[in-house]
């Protein structure tokens, strides 16, 4: 066994303390026991280089997604390892790549160089949101989908129907390994997916907020992506009340270099301080879908989990 602390209100992480040893020693067994029953680990103290750190990655992921966001660093295109986004502002709360149907399972972040002043890393428990809701917003929010929809470009038309001018029968039958649907409005081409608001984690029962209108509403001051189900906005007033709960719940990572950190991405939401210096803060990332999943057989068809995926870019 090795030497861990487990989360407390302060640190809702457990902390594995490596005490130089590499990451080769740490037992799979137990790490994945670890992640499921608390969704967020810390692994402090350990040998960490780019090969350990992919080789843990390839441990416990059968497969990876490329992050098409901008203004991240490739580090090893093979495995898919980037470095988080380099600017300087604070980033609201959310899930990876939650805007899209392949948000990944897990989330790694290695701290090559950490920061004197801020930037610190931030998490949050999607189930303790939900928990402390007050009864009225968990209601509005319980039995409701969000729509996430969107312009489809050409390319995407090609990758994911097989033409790039799609004819409305294309649009109306797309294969089963397309996580869209499509439709034609005014002339133009929009693919959508639809998800619970309150969703239900990987590896619990009890729902939990995980998705991406905190970050798009507060960050992008995007009000129509998502919507609910029937297009309707989610008003600023139901959505502030919800942002006042995760910030009281929200606890930073004060970064320390070799620093790892694992998180269930259908559990744990993520965010960033803002940075002081951006020169002295490099993050690597590697976001992947883990071999010990619990998913369903739709899901099972889909192309993210058979290789490393790369989306679709315009």
């Amino acid at each position: 066994m090795t030497n861990l602390t487990p989360p407390t209100p302060a640190t809702p992480y457990v902390t594995f303390a490596g005490e130089g040893a590499p990451l080769s020693t740490l037992s799979e067994e137990e790490l994945v026991s670890v992640y499921k029953r608390h969704g967020a680990i810390l692994l402090r103290g350990f040998n960490v280089d780019l090969s350990g750190f992919s080789d843990l990655t390839r441990r416990l992921c059968v497969s990876s997604v490329f992050n098409e966001s901008p203004g991240r660093e490739v580090i090893d295109a093979n495995q898919n390892v980037q470095t988080v986004n380099l600017g300087a502002e604070a980033f609201p709360l959310h899930p990876e790549l939650s805007r899209e149907p392949w948000k990944p399972d897990i989330c790694f972040f290695w701290c090559i160089e950490a920061p004197t002043n801020g930037g610190e890393t931030t998490l949050c428990d999607g189930i303790e949101i939900v928990r402390n809701l007050t009864p009225a917003v968990r209601e509005q929010f319980a039995a409701r989908s969000l729509l996430h929809r969107q312009i489809a470009t050409p390319v995407e038309c090609e990758r994911w129907l097989g033409s790039a001018e799609p004819d409305d029968t294309k649009l109306a039958n797309p294969p089963a390994s397309c996580p869209y649907t499509f439709e034609r409005v005014n002339g133009k081409v929009l693919r959508s997916f639809v998800r619970p608001a309150f969703h239900r984690p990987m590896f619990s029962d009890e729902p939990a907020w995980g998705n991406f209108l905190l970050f798009a509403r507060y960050l992008n001051r995007i009000r129509v992506f998502p919507t609910f189900e029937n297009g309707e906005l989610v008003s600023d007033t139901l959505l502030d009340q919800v942002k006042a709960v995760s910030d009281q719940l929200e606890k930073p990572i004060p970064w320390q270099p070799g620093d790892i950190v694992i998180l269930d991405n259908t559990r744990f939401m993520h965010g960033r301080r803002q940075i002081t210096d951006v020169s002295e803060r490099r993050i690597a990332t590697y976001f992947g879908y883990v071999r010990f999943a619990e998913i369903s057989a739709q899901e099972r068809q889909y192309p993210w989990r058979d290789a490393s995926f790369r989306p679709p870019r315009a």
